[in-house]
């Protein structure tokens, strides 16, 4: 009879467990600042702690290894020893028998390369270089919004004064509040205790409550001329912070609307015209004279720089990239950008029958996926040559397209377009197969086995965006190798040339576009002879000292996937006045409790 018994886990193995989750969720909420020798120091003791001890190098190695850098974090070391544990861990991870003294070890090593700076500093000054004195979730904010501010407005009802807020570093709060990739939340100190505030939900109940709100009173006139060449993101964005210093601005877009990326590339389901229309409206509303429908060639652009006093490039990236691959010029070949565009301007065409192919993983790839289910498509499919784990699309893009019906083909590249009399019949496929890790993700390479041919009327190509900086360069303005505009740490390119949004960095994110417009508003406002403060006073309301004990977050919901597939109606629910009230407790106040000397007032 075997003596073999059922165990059951012990009030120690469930509190082990529970001090991981404890330590992995305050990693997960660990913020930009914090002193990367110190956490350094932690992981490696965690890694000690874990050791056999069987080895050498990581039963005395990385034992002498944290014995060094404890006398860094204790104002003991030398230079020397900074020498000492470069060479130690790269001995370490050099020798080791097993991944918890080689990873160890390696982590220290790429640390210490990446962050020597705060090795010195400790050595030199007994301190390190990081700020501590950053609100989590505002430092993870490209455009750095007073995110916990307009949390207590909201909470205190008012509505009016949160759009205010927000608007005082962000002048799209409506479009912000539906379709901001919120990297805000990932840094969210609430992350500590259970999981992130829901910041972007929070930041539609203000737009939803708060009606049509009253923008600043724009400043005497300088008697100064801006142009924006593209009403994108951050054009608009630079076209308010440079109108409210006093200066007359006109923006010139190419197209017959206003928005940018935001009109021809976000689908209507997750933003709305209106929406968008109602910041537009209370952008240009400041004074902000538009030129629609004019294309900035050659001649165009001299004559603007010799008529303006300064000029800011946000072109975008609005030309979609091509697959490179036989094929792709035959009938039924589109890209993202142009479906979408013709979504914005009113002119979906009709997919009524027919089988679309999306090739590509990103957000743009789902929003082409799921706007051909809205266009009638009988079958779509997004082949993606990564895992679907490995999809740079937000994780909810992808759930909500397979639950609308679309059939995600991972692992599967594009090698050419079949056709038949010019026109397409199929899309073929090469599976792939992972490799070694390669900038975060696993490599890919084709795999051995026979090549996938999916029958299919149309193929969407959304595998990236290009920017089309051709005019500019014909006239002065450098061009980098990808055609973007790269400029100086001020955003200038050139004497009363600056730039941008994605034409600087290539295709980002909406907060990121705005960032770009906001910085460049601040360095042009002292080119033409002014502070380059660009800041406006906005209400606040002082921190309560409750504190909400761990709680569950509220989520947004959708429409049933069977109802919003059929439409381009907005498909996200907002809060109920129940929910909002308690998603706004959980917010613990960074800006009043645990920043040291920084403290509510001096935002």
């Amino acid at each position: 009879m075997s003596n073999e018994r059922i165990i059951r886990p012990s009030d120690a193995d469930k509190i082990m467990k529970t001090l991981y989750d404890d330590i992995s969720r305050r990693l997960e909420g660990s913020p930009t600042g914090n002193c990367p020798v110190e956490l350094t120091s932690a992981f490696l003791k965690m890694c000690l702690a874990q050791s056999c001890g069987k080895c050498v190098p990581c039963r005395i190695g990385l034992d002498k290894l944290a014995a060094l850098l404890d006398k860094v974090l204790d104002g003991e070391a030398t230079m020397a020893d900074l020498d000492v544990i470069e060479t130690t861990a790269q001995a370490i991870s050099d020798s080791a028998d097993c991944a918890i003294g080689f990873e160890g070890a390696k982590l220290v090593l790429d640390g210490f390369k990446a962050f020597k700076d705060d090795y010195v500093a400790h050595v030199q000054t007994g301190m390190c270089t990081a700020n501590f004195h950053d609100i989590p979730c505002m430092a993870a904010c490209p455009a750095h919004v007073d995110i916990p501010g307009y949390i207590g407005n909201v909470q205190a009802g008012n509505y009016a004064d949160a759009i205010k807020t927000i608007r005082k570093d962000n002048p799209f709060p409506s479009v912000c509040g539906l379709v901001c990739e919120h990297p805000c939340e990932r840094d969210c100190r609430r992350n500590l205790v259970d999981d992130a505030v829901n910041i972007r939900g929070l930041k539609r109940v203000a737009v939803e409550k708060a009606g049509k709100v009253a923008t600043p009173e724009v400043a005497a006139a300088t008697g100064k001329k801006v142009a924006i060449i593209g009403g994108g993101p951050s054009g608009l964005t630079a076209a308010y912070y440079l109108r409210l210093k006093g200066h007359e601005v006109k923006v010139f877009e190419q197209r017959k609307q206003l928005g940018g990326m935001l009109r021809y590339g976000i689908p209507p389901y997750r933003l709305p015209d209106k929406w968008l229309d109602a910041d537009i409206d209370a952008i240009i509303g400041t004074g902000i004279e538009v030129e629609k429908n004019v294309s900035v060639d050659k001649a165009k652009f001299e004559a603007i720089k010799k008529e303006y006093d300064a000029v800011y490039l946000a072109i975008g990236a609005q030309k979609g990239s091509g697959l490179r691959v036989e094929g792709e010029d035959g009938e039924g070949v589109m890209s993202a950008v142009e479906i979408l565009r013709k979504i914005g301007d009113g002119e979906a065409p009709s997919f009524k029958g027919k089988t679309v192919v999306v090739i590509g993983g990103g957000n743009v790839a789902m929003d082409a996926t799921r706007s051909s289910i809205r266009l009638g498509a009988d079958k779509v499919i997004c082949a993606y040559r990564r895992r679907v784990e490995d999809m740079p699309a937000q994780t909810e893009e992808i759930e909500g397209a397979m639950a609308e019906g679309a059939e995600i083909m991972s692992m599967m590249a594009p090698v050419k377009v079949q056709l038949e009399n010019g026109k397409v019949t199929g899309m073929v496929l090469q599976q792939q197969i992972t490799g070694p890790v390669d900038r975060g993700r696993p490599s890919v390479s084709a795999a051995d086995a026979p090549e996938t041919v999916v029958p299919c009327d149309i193929v969407i190509v959304a595998i990236g965006q290009a920017i089309d900086s051709k005019p500019f360069e014909e006239n002065g303005v450098p061009v980098g190798r990808k055609s973007n505009i790269p400029t100086d740490i001020f955003g200038a390119v050139g004497d009363g040339v600056f730039a941008g949004g994605d034409c600087v960095f290539g295709p980002e994110t909406v907060i990121r576009a705005i960032e770009g417009g906001k910085v460049a508003a601040s360095h042009m406002d002292e080119y033409l002879g002014g502070n380059g403060d660009i800041r406006v006073a906005a209400p606040r309301v002082p921190a309560s000292y409750k504190f909400q004990g761990p709680c569950g977050r509220v989520n947004l919901t959708e429409r049933p996937a069977a109802e919003r597939k059929n439409d381009f109606n907005l498909m996200e629910f907002g809060m109920s006045d129940e929910e909002c009230k308690q998603e706004c407790s959980r917010c613990m106040r960074c800006d009043h409790y645990g920043l040291g000397k920084r403290k509510e007032g001096t935002l």
